[in-house]
C-alpha cells in the first residue's frame, strides 16, 4: 500500500529518527524522504513516501503509532493513502471570486467524467457560495471582511471533511508553507491563469498582453513548499487570438473556457492516477 507521512512542528533535535525507525522496523519500503528546517520560523517538516506492508499491520495501527510519536515529539503527523478507502477520492474546492473552474469540476463529477466527490467548498469570499448550494456541497467562508483567510481554520476543515486532495480553483491567496508541508506529496493542486514558467504572478494575462503575445493559456500544477510554481506542471492548455484582440476579450475567453478546461483535465489526471509527484517532479505512473 502506497502511504505518505507528513510531520510538521517546532524544530528541535531527534524528530525524524523515531518516525523513520518505526517505518523501517515494520518492514516499509521507503521511496522518498524530504526534510525541511526553516531557522527563521524554527519549523521542522518532513515527508516520507513509502510502500507500507498493510497485510502485516493495518494503516489504522500505523496512524495510531504516528500519533503517539507526534504527541511525544510535539509534531502534527498525518498518515495518508489513496488505497485506504474503497471510495472515490474526496476533493476540497477552494475559491475566491471566479466560479467557472469549480463549476467545471462539479459538472464533470455529476456527468461521471471525473471519479471523485466534493464534500466541501472553502472560500475566502462568499462569491461561490451559490454554486455550492446548487450542487448540495457544504460551503465555509474562512475570510475576514478583506478576504484575508484564517489558514488554521482552513486546515481544520480539510481534516474535518477527510479530504484526499485540495484543489485551488482560482483561489487567490497563498497557502502558507506549513500547510503545504502538512499536505505535501501531491495533495494540493492549483490552477494558475497563465502559462508557466513564462508568466507567473497575479496578472499573467496583462503580462502576456504587454509582451504582444498571441497565445495565452492556463496551468494546473502541484503546490510544493518553498519552490517556484511551474516545475510541477500537470496540465497546460492554450488558445490563440488574432492580432489586436482587446485584452478584455482575451481575459473573458480565458476565464470562461480555457481555465476551467485546464483545471478539469489536470484534476482528472491526478484522480485517475496518471501522474503523481515524486521528489517535486511530476511523473507518469501509467
Amino acid at each position: 500500500m502506497h502511504v505518505t507521512i507528513t510531520a510538521v512542528g517546532p524544530d528541535h533535535r531527534g524528530l525524524a529518527d523515531p518516525i523513520v525507525h518505526y517505518a523501517t522496523q515494520a518492514g516499509a519500503n521507503l521511496h522518498e524522504i524530504q526534510m525541511y528546517d526553516r531557522d527563521t520560523e524554527q519549523l521542522f517538516a518532513m515527508l516520507i513516501r513509502m510502500e507500507w506492508p498493510h497485510d502485516q499491520e493495518p494503516i489504522s495501527v500505523l496512524r495510531v503509532r504516528m500519533a503517539q510519536i507526534g504527541e511525544m515529539k510535539g509534531l502534527k503527523i498525518r498518515v495518508w493513502s489513496r488505497d485506504e478507502h474503497d471510495r472515490p477520492p474526496r476533493i476540497a474546492l477552494c475559491t475566491t471570486f471566479r466560479p467557472e473552474p469549480s463549476l467545471a469540476i462539479l459538472r464533470n463529477i455529476r456527468d461521471k467524467q471525473l471519479a471523485a466527490t466534493v464534500p466541501v467548498m472553502i472560500g475566502n469570499r462568499n462569491a461561490c457560495r451559490g454554486i455550492a448550494e446548487q450542487f448540495g456541497v457544504d460551503f465555509h467562508n474562512v475570510g475576514d471582511e478583506k478576504g484575508n483567510p484564517d489558514n488554521d481554520r482552513m486546515v481544520d476543515l480539510f481534516d474535518e471533511y477527510d479530504v484526499d486532495y485540495i484543489v485551488l480553483a482560482r483561489y487567490m491567496r497563498l497557502i502558507p508553507p506549513r500547510a503545504c508541508w502538512e499536505y505535501a506529496g501531491g495533495r494540493i493542486i492549483n490552477l494558475h491563469h497563465g502559462l508557466l514558467p513564462s508568466f507567473p504572478g497575479f496578472r499573467p494575462y496583462q503580462d502576456a498582453f504587454s509582451h504582444h503575445m498571441l497565445t495565452y493559456g492556463a496551468t494546473t500544477h502541484f503546490i510544493v513548499p518553498e519552490l517556484d510554481a511551474g516545475n510541477q506542471i500537470i496540465q497546460q492548455t492554450a488558445f490563440t487570438v488574432p492580432p489586436a484582440t482587446p485584452l478584455k476579450e482575451v481575459i473573458a475567453r480565458g476565464e470562461s473556457d480555457n481555465e476551467p478546461m485546464c483545471l478539469a483535465e489536470g484534476v482528472r489526471r491526478v484522480v485517475d492516477r496518471e501522474v503523481e509527484l515524486h521528489f517535486h517532479r511530476v511523473v507518469s505512473v501509467k
